[in-house]
This record gives C-alpha cells, structure tokens and sequence, in this order.
C-alpha cells in the first residue's frame, strides 16, 4: 500500500453479531462496539489500523532515522538522572537502552556532583518483569520518615511503598520494599500490598498504613476512584482495615494521609468531590473510637496547604472572610493553629494582576519560594516568616497573623523561559534544586543553598546539564500576542529558524501548533531533542499556544473556558492559527496541530469546526464522544470542566463541542491522526476508534495508531515512545511538505 492510498475509503465497521449495545436514551450509534477495550472484534479493527501504518509511514526510510534520532535521545547517557533525597542518598529512576522498563538507583550528593557518579542498583524493572512475566511500569514510591528518635539511634530509611502498574494503566499495585535488604517484602512475611486497582497506600508508622483502594462493590467513585479511606495495621487481613472517611457516591477521590515533619505530625483527609472542589480535614486519633474530623473552613474552590506552623491557601474564587475580601488568584498564608482557633487574619503572599499569575509555592526549612508566571515567564521571590526577633529564623508564634514577610530574590536566572523549583530536604534544609530551561537551550539543574539569609544567597551553582541534542544556530525563539473572537489577549511561543520565525521565508514553513487550554494547567518554555532533531532540524517551525482553558493567567484563565464557554479555547486557538499565516510565517495548508487528552479534544474541534486551517491533524489519546464521555472510565470526574450531558440543558452547549457529533461527511477535512492506546484507563480508547471509524467510513484521509501498552502517556518505554514520535512527525512530513 502507498501513502497515497490511505486516503482511499474503508469499509464503514458494522456492529459484530451479539455485542450488546448500552442504550443510554441517545441516537443508535453503529460504532458502539469499539468502546470494548479488549474485545475481539475491536482489537481485530485496531490491528488492521495499525498495520496500515507499519505499510504506509513505517516503510519511508525517513521514518526509521527519525526514530532512530529520537531514541538516542531518550537513551541517552548524558540526560540529567533527576534525584529525590531519601535519608543520605540520592534516588534516582532511570530509563535506557540496556534497561527498557528501568533502574531504581541512588548515590551520595558527592558522587552526583561528578561526571560519572556511582549508582547502586536498589530495584531492576527489566529483571522484575522478566521473572514475574509482568510488563511492569514505574509509577514512583513513597518511603517512611524515620522519627528523631529512630534517627538518632542510628535506624536507617528502611521502609518503602513501591507502585508499579501493568503496561502503564492508572490502575496498579502497591508492595512494600525493604531498602536496606533490597527486597520486597512478601505478604506472607507481613508486607503491605494492595491489589490493581486506582488508589494508594500511606505511611502512618513502621507497622500501619492508610489505604484507599478498591475494597468491592459500592467502593469506588462514578469516576473508577477510591470513595472510601481506610486505616490498615500490618499483619492484619484487608478486610479488616478500620474505615477512617467515606464519601458519596457523587464524589470523585477520597484519600489521606499523615505528615511526619518532627513536631508537627498530623493526619489529613482529603474529600475531593469533584475538579475545582475539595474538602480538607484535620483527622485526630483516626481509625478508633476517639476519631475526631476537623473541616479546614475554606471555600471548596480553595487549594489547602498545611506545613510546620503555616496554612497556605491558594483562592480559584474571591472570598470575603474576617472583615477583607481576598481576589481570586492570591496565595493567603495563616498560623493553622490560630485558624483552628477562629482567627481569621491572612496575611497576603501573592495577588495577581492582569499578567501575572501564581505558578506554585515551595517550602523549604526556613522559607517559602513563589514562582509567579508573568506573560508566561517565570519569576522566583523567596518570602521568610517572621519571628520573634525580627530576623528569617524559627518562627516564635507571637507575632500577629499579618506580620510582614521577608522578601528577597533569587539572583542569576534567565530572563526567557521555564524556571521549576524544588527542595532538597523541607524538613532540614533551605536548598533548592532548580531546573532551566527553554526551547533552544538544554535543560540545566542547579543547586541553590539559600541559608537563613536567603537576601545573601550566592548565584546558583549548576549541578548538571542536559547536551545539546540538536544544532541551535539559528534558530530563535519569539513571543506574539493574537487577537481572539471577543478581542482577548492570547499569548503563543515561536520556535525556528530565525528567517522563518521572523516571517523572512516564503511563507509557507511547515509549522506544528500545540495547545493544551484546560483544567488550569500552563504550557511553559521546555527543551525537547526530539522534537530539535525530528522538526526543528529540518526546517519545521513549532508553535505553542496558550489558550484560555489553561493557567497561564490563573484561575480567571481558565474558568473563562469552562463548560457552556468552551468555544473561547477554540476561538483563541484558530486566531493564533490565523496570526501565524498573518505574519507569514505559514500557509494554512502547510499548519499542522496537535493536542493530547483534554488537548485532543481540542484537536478534535479544530478538525471539525476550522478545518480550513489546517493541512494536518493530530489527536492524541483524546475525548471525542461528549455525549458519552461521563460513562467511559475517568470520564464522570471531568463534568465540572465540561459539564453533565445527561442534563438536556447542559447537553445543548456540550454537542456544540463534541467531534465526534460535529463530524458531517458532506465537509472536506484535512488529513488525521489519532493516537491511543488499549491501556489507557483514564481517556478511553474508543474516543478516537469511534471518530476514525466514522470518517474512514466516509473516505476521508485518516491514519490511526494504537499502542498496546503505555496508558495515558501512550507509551510503556523509550523504544515505543520513540515509534509513536516517529509516527507523528512522519505523518506531519508527509502531509505539510
């Protein structure tokens, strides 16, 4: 088969004999029968999809050296091994060619420092799999504080929870793993373990555990998710592990957990009732008689952080409390105590203004870290409690709640790009890791050691950087503003080759835009080598639009897109399409898109309502069927983004953004590409076989591409991540010249 052939007619897939169909007062739909995940007939229809490509895109010669390129990359030796301190050492998980699933490792800070540091091989995935015949993918750990006094004895950090999932599904398994002896510790020797399901296990102490899990019939969320949290002591069986909290069957995910800080050891529960709605309590003696739940009175719209002394709360609403209003957007910190009193006196860390929005907050021992967005550009403050004397030290408590807070910066960090934050130690350290990075620039890890006078805090030291794994020259990176329908303001990045980016060109470069616009989530400066080897070293210009939907203006960003509003996302996205051509950069029929998840929903809507904007389209592991989307695994948990289309009025403005009812086989579409894969738990895969079927039906140009494995990242490993890249930019090739 040739590439031309794929835009010839497929046979329209009909309904196999004796698939029963859910009836769900919607129009009959004849692809239904693609919504069974592993059922014969549509694994059947997914393999004969997916050999169309191994014919068509998988023979061009081109397509084996990008995905050779690509590997490299993800393979390499000389990435950063980003690590976690666990006790004296250094954690590390680690992905390459010799070890597809991966190497759980750790080395001492002195070692890290080095070219070459020294691993120790704590846990081997390739050698777990292979003796166990599970595909297992990392999911993380979690591991056990000792107290001062263990610490003291000169007890090491033993105890870990290790989440490992099948083929990279949300669902998975948690076994205890004993780090000193390097070894999971079996359930018939007393280990904790918990089933594959969507859930988790926490520490409470050496010997008990919350866990939130599937326990049986009536204990999940509408979502797939824990409704119940249980207390668990080791030795004892599941089943009689003592009920701490219980949602409804209306919420989304219950869990909780204990915070080991020295001095301030607390337990919390978290009732998470939908998106943008939590509850937070302050749980005392949980799991016996004398439990006691405290509710932290803040809005539900509020995120909730308690650490040592102080309660952060992050506000996605305006709130009025003791006498102040508070606008949404701003970070508000109290004395948690003083709060659980009945003071409600905030002291105002962070308030937004029209380009400036709050990225995310990091405690260290002494501090706390603001990362503030402004026009999509990070800026770190550090703020410092005040205390007794005045000075940055321990905290006293006898200062009123609004006392100032110290503020200092954070000396040589870039102008443009992306700059993340994280501590070393929250407990016993005032270092920070920092992570820069931008489009044309490799990614670079310092070390910064603010002390208690972070006002005198030296430049940070770089630790690590990532190599170049493309050549730069060239090329630059440009920030432009377009218009949208209602006159709005919307950022997007450039990146390429300065001609093109500036417009100098013909014109017509092969540009690829991606957008994300949703559940508050910012799209930032980030180095890819991928991306440099696959697209920008061959002429292609790329493009990253920050629509509303997202949180790149903070909550107002994004809740301007929620729900009956979500066409301003997609009217932000055709204007930037549009300015780019303006500017000449592009031509329409040399733009591509992409999006992935709720930005495959995006895509989506791009193919079906501006498909003469576009000469390429990418839908990525998307939502497609709005009118089922609550029914399909994770689905009901995003009604509060989209909202309920069993409700008949919200039905009437979710249809208005639903693709899959969108399509009409009367309009001419450009070329697409749907990626997914069959272990995706959270988006269902039959999202984008149902719209592929549909339009292959109708002899449009279609490719589709499902993994077997990979989950909602699509991918289990490097050596399948990199096909699936090959796969897009190959597609993106061919059809954008």
């Amino acid at each position: 088969m040739t590439a031309e052939q794929t835009t010839s007619p497929a046979p329209a897939p009909q309904n196999p004999a004796g698939t029963a169909l859910p009836d769900d007062g919607a129009p009959h739909d004849p692809y239904l029968w693609l919504e069974s995940v592993d059922g014969d007939e549509a694994l059947a229809w997914v393999r004969a999809r997916n050999a169309e490509v191994a014919d068509t895109l998988e023979v061009a010669e081109e397509f084996a050296t990008t995905e050779r390129a690509i590997r490299e990359v993800l393979d390499s030796d000389a990435k950063i091994p980003e690590v976690s301190k666990i006790g004296d050492r250094y954690y590390n998980f680690w992905r390459d060619a010799q070890h597809e699933r991966g190497l759980w490792r750790r080395t001492t800070l002195e070692s890290y420092r080095t070219d070459d540091p020294e691993w120790e091989t704590v846990l081997d995935l390739d050698a777990l799999a292979a003796s166990e015949g599970e595909s297992w993918v990392w999911h993380g750990a979690s591991v056990l504080r000792p107290t001062p006094e263990q610490l003291a004895a000169g007890e090491p950090w033993r105890h870990a929870l290790v989440e490992l999932s099948p083929g990279g599904s949300d669902a998975d398994v948690t076994r205890e793993f004993d780090l000193v002896e390097k070894r999971f510790v079996a359930p018939e020797d007393g280990g904790f373990f918990r089933a594959e399901a969507k859930g988790s296990l926490g520490w409470i102490d050496p010997d008990t555990v919350y866990v939130f899990t599937d326990f049986g019939e009536g204990t999940l969320t509408p979502s797939g998710y824990p409704r119940v949290v249980k207390r668990w002591t080791r030795g004892t069986p599941l089943d009689d592990a003592v009920t701490v909290y219980e949602g409804t069957d209306e919420d989304m995910y219950i869990s909780a957990w204990r915070s080991h800080t020295p001095g301030f050891e607390r337990d919390f529960v978290h009732r998470s009732k939908a998106f943008y709605s939590d509850e937070l309590y302050l749980a005392e003696h949980p799991g016996t008689p004398e439990q006691r739940l405290t509710k932290i009175d803040v809005p539900d719209s509020a995120e909730v952080g308690v650490r040592r002394e102080w309660m952060l709360v992050e506000l996605r609403d305006d709130w009025t409390v003791g006498g102040a209003t508070y606008r949404a957007g701003s970070l508000l910190v109290a004395r948690f105590d003083d709060f659980l009193a009945g003071d409600r006196g905030f002291t105002v860390l962070f308030e937004p203004t029209a380009t400036t929005s709050l990225a995310g907050a990091t405690w260290t021992r002494h501090h706390l870290v603001v990362n503030v967005l402004e026009d999509v550009k990070n800026r770190l403050h550090v703020l410092t409690p005040p205390d007794a004397s005045g000075g940055a030290g321990d905290t006293a408590g006898t200062e009123p709640a609004d006392a100032p807070w110290v503020r200092s910066e954070i000396p040589g960090l870039p102008e443009l790009g992306t700059v993340a934050v994280g501590a070393v130690d929250p407990v016993d350290s005032d270092d920070l890791w920092l992570v820069t990075t931008d489009y044309l620039t490799p990614t670079t890890l310092s070390l910064l050691s603010l002390g208690e006078r972070p006002d005198e805090a030296r430049a940070p030291e770089v630790v690590k950087s990532n190599p170049a794994f493309f050549d730069a020259d060239g090329m630059t990176v440009a920030q432009h503003f377009a218009t949208s329908d209602d006159g709005t303001r919307v950022p997007y990045f450039v990146v390429g080759r300065a001609d093109l980016v500036s417009g100098e060109g013909d014109g017509a470069a092969p540009t690829l835009l991606y957008g994300y616009g949703g559940f508050e989530i910012s799209l930032t400066p980030a180095y890819s080598g991928a991306l440099g080897r696959a697209w920008l070293s061959r002429g292609g210009v790329y493009v990253v639009a920050n629509i509303r939907g997202g949180g790149e203006y903070g909550p107002a960003w994004h809740q301007a897109a929620l729900k009956a509003n979500r066409h301003r996302a997609y009217e932000d996205f055709a204007a930037v399409a549009r300015d780019l051509v303006a500017r000449g950069i592009t031509t329409h029929e040399h733009l591509g898109m992409e999006g992935r998840s709720n930005g495959g929903l995006l895509a989506g809507n791009m193919l079906t309502q501006y498909p003469e904007l576009f000469g390429a389209v990418i839908v990525g592991v998307p939502l497609l069927d709005m009118r089922r989307y609550t029914k399909l695994l994770a689905g009901a948990s995003w009604a509060a983004e989209y909202g309920d289309p069993d409700d008949p009025e919200q039905w009437e403005f979710i249809r208005t953004f639903s693709p899959y009812h969108l399509f009409d086989a009367e309009r001419e579409y450009p070329p697409v590409l749907f990626t997914t894969s069959t272990k995706d738990d959270r988006v269902h895969p039959g999202h984008a076989r149902k719209l592929a079927a549909k339009m292959l039906g109708e002899g449009k140009d279609v490719t589709y591409y499902e993994n077997i494995e990979g989950g909602h990242g699509g991918a289990a490993n490097n050596a399948q991540a990199a096909y699936m890249a090959a796969v897009h930019y190959r597609f993106l090739a061919e059809r954008l010249g």
